[in-house]
């Protein structure tokens, strides 16, 4: 398959493209700055720099020909999505974008918080922990959400995919799943498994047109 990575620097996208490439997938990573792709050179990795990733022109040549996009993007941290929110704005011109070049099937990553509450996960978490969470980081979370209801929006063929705190630990493939809700006591996962989930998700029919939470 021919896939557009987004955010292809940071921890989670880096990780899809070492995937992908292992699976024999051939990658165009989309960086700002090639010197931060954390990947060797490879014969099925091909880098685009793209300056400003809601430019949907400069967009709409580096996806034509692809047959799937894995987005990454995010916020690092809430002062960046308060001062410059990215994921939302991103994604609004990466699908239209994608409507032009032909490509249909989306996969990127939220979070966990963005989810409404549901009684499976836990008085604690509902109570305590997303309250705190959602209020520390809620330009963060504000981001993200914008971003999931431009994909939603979208003529895509999308899943969302919505993990905890993530962890730098190896890939184990043997996360929980949960469709359209959060994973029930899941609390963290490797970035790794975000990584093996998006990429799952472009070839599973029943992942489309819905969120999939993910934890360890």
């Amino acid at each position: 398959m021919k896939l557009t990575v987004f955010g292809a620097t940071g921890g989670v996208g880096r990780e899809v493209v070492r995937q992908a490439l292992e699976a024999g997938h051939e990658v165009t990573a989309v960086v700002r700055d090639p010197a931060r792709l954390d990947v060797p050179a490879h014969g099925r990795l091909r880098v685009a720099v793209v300056a400003d990733v809601t430019d949907e022109e400069a967009l709409v040549p580096v996806l034509t020909g692809s047959e799937a996009v894995v987005s990454a993007l995010g916020p690092t941290n809430n002062k960046q999505a308060r001062l410059t929110p990215i994921a939302g704005p991103a994604l609004r011109s990466i699908v239209s974008a994608m409507d032009r070049a032909g490509v249909r099937r989306l996969s990127a990553v939220s979070a966990a918080p963005v989810a409404p509450d549901t009684p499976e996960d836990g008085a604690l978490t509902r109570v305590v922990v997303y309250p705190i969470l959602r209020r520390l980081l809620r330009d963060l979370y504000a981001d993200l959400a914008v971003m999931e209801a431009a994909i939603s929006a979208s003529t895509t063929e999308w899943t969302v995919i919505r993990p905890p705190r993530l962890l730098n630990r190896p890939r184990t493939g043997t996360y929980r799943r949960a469709v359209d809700g959060n994973v029930p006591g899941g609390k963290v996962i490797a970035r790794a498994d975000v990584a093996d989930a998006l990429l799952t998700a472009l070839t599973d029919p029943s992942a489309t047109g819905h969120t999939i939470g993910v934890a360890a």
